[in-house]
């Protein structure tokens, strides 16, 4: 046992099994350890606990009668279910011990805002999340792909929360999938295929209705994307921004929120959506714009960042983005095309710009150039532009 404050909690380990056979005894021993200590709350130490019956969880909430600050540990998957099943986890603090794993050496498939996912090996990926303290995301993030999985979106459900040096990642089963970015690369002549897919699971979710309330108002991000810009752009071309952007009416469907392809895998012939922490709800031309970028706009300036960030060239990307809108519009109007390809840019640029300069983008002469370039046609876009609403087919009843 720990020795520990009067402000601080003590630390008790418990090991092997606890059930009627040996209760009253680890009771007795854990009431003597803490016997005129004084302190203000015990953590019970899990990591070597098998399992634990009725008689030891009674032992358990008997000590919290005696010191109400009580937490469990380092809880092993088989134990932690015990105690989810039975309300312990709502009644106390209970953390689960979590098995630790390295990607060092694995292949990256897929990076995005909050994290990157590498294969583990042929049977799993870990999407490995960029904030330290990432186990609130990870929930939601389940969350929201359950959601999703509910209302008819194929997608990989994590099985598993591990450890990846000092961050957090989530396991899923993937057998040997491969992206539609890795397929590309490799088989190019494929390119027609990899479109027809993407864009039928584009439309698939863009007409999925989500019950209200269960996710987040894409739009409300895209306002604070543009409130950024207040200071970075023209008066008039910031009301005029902000402006259009208010117009877009609620929209209770589903959007992806970092759509392309690095976040479509196959799998044994059936196309999966991985990378569902971004998933939202609202008008499509803010998927749209987050594919532009994604495929062109990122690697207008310099065309290599397209080939480190999804493995092939900047020409493919621009060849794919234009043939995905095509097919997701249902035109071969170059004048459409153009069209919503402009309102999805205005959306994009603005996303990139915020995103650069929160980067020290202008700090650096690459970045300065970079921002410069999507400002100007930011301005442009704006000038001639009255709305960002176009017809969507797939919504179209």
């Amino acid at each position: 046992m720990s020795k520990a404050s009067k402000n601080e909690p003590v630390r008790i380990a418990l090991s092997g099994r606890i059930d009627s056979q040996n209760a009253p005894e680890v009771e007795k021993d854990l009431l003597a350890r803490l016997e005129g200590q004084g302190v203000s709350g015990v953590i019970l130490d899990a990591a070597e606990l098998r399992y634990i019956s009725s008689a030891g969880l009674r032992v358990v909430l008997r000590l919290k009668k005696t010191c109400p600050e009580v937490s469990i540990v380092n809880v092993s998957s088989e134990v932690y279910e015990i105690l989810e099943i039975t309300g312990f986890t709502e009644m106390m603090t209970v953390k689960k011990a979590y098995r630790e794993v390295s990607v060092e050496g694995c292949e990256e498939i897929g990076r995005g805002a909050n994290g990157t996912i590498y294969r583990l090996d042929k049977d799993s990926v870990v999407k490995v999340f960029h904030n330290a303290d990432a186990l609130d995301d990870i929930q939601r993030e389940r969350e929201v792909a359950r959601l999703a999985l509910i209302l008819g979106i194929p997608t990989a459900i994590s099985f598993d929360v591990v450890k990846v040096g000092d961050r957090f990642g989530s396991v899923y089963e993937l057998l040997n999938a491969r992206s539609f970015s890795g397929i590309l690369a490799a088989e190019p002549e494929k390119l027609d295929w990899c479109v027809r897919e993407y864009v039928a699971m584009l439309k698939k979710i863009h007409s999925t209705l989500v019950p209200p309330g269960k996710l987040p108002d894409m739009r409300q991000t895209v306002l604070s994307w543009a409130a950024f810009l207040r200071d970075y752009l023209p008066a008039p071309a910031f009301e005029k921004l902000q402006a259009l952007v208010e117009a877009v009416p609620h929209d209770d469907h589903m959007i992806h929120g970092d759509y392309h392809t690095k976040n479509l895998e196959l799998q044994n012939d059936e196309v999966l959506l991985i990378d569902m922490d971004t998933l939202a709800v609202g008008h499509p031309v803010f998927e749209l714009a987050s594919m532009y970028n994604a495929l062109v706009g990122y690697s207008e300036f310099d065309h290599e960042v397209i080939r480190r960030f999804q493995g092939f060239d900047f020409e493919t990307g621009r060849t794919f983005w234009e043939r995905s809108l095509a097919a997701y519009l249902d035109t071969d109007s170059e004048e459409k095309i153009r069209d919503v390809e402009d309102k999805a840019r205005i959306v994009g640029y603005t996303r990139m710009i915020r995103r650069s300069i929160r980067r020290q983008g202008l700090e650096t002469e690459k970045g300065r150039q970079e921002i410069d370039l999507w400002k100007g046609e930011l301005l442009s876009l704006l000038e001639k532009t009255d709305t960002l609403l176009f017809d969507v087919p797939c919504l179209e009843t």
